[in-house]
């Protein structure tokens, strides 16, 4: 009934994956590969659990 008042879990994820992958290219540009290949990762894995999330839904 108040379906509306309920949080996007997939909203919350996406802003951590954007930040992640910003933070991840902010490392490339410094030359910091190691960073880079981490943060990469881990906005990989956000991005599945995105999916899987939407898959749910729709």
């Amino acid at each position: 009934m108040f379906g509306f008042l309920k949080s996007d879990p997939t909203k919350k994820l996406r802003k951590i994956y954007d930040k992640k992958s910003t933070e991840a290219m902010l490392a490339q540009r410094k030359g910091d590969i190691k960073t880079y290949s981490m943060l990469t990762a881990e906005a990989e894995s956000i991005w599945k659990e995105i999916e899987a999330l939407s898959a749910e839904k729709g």
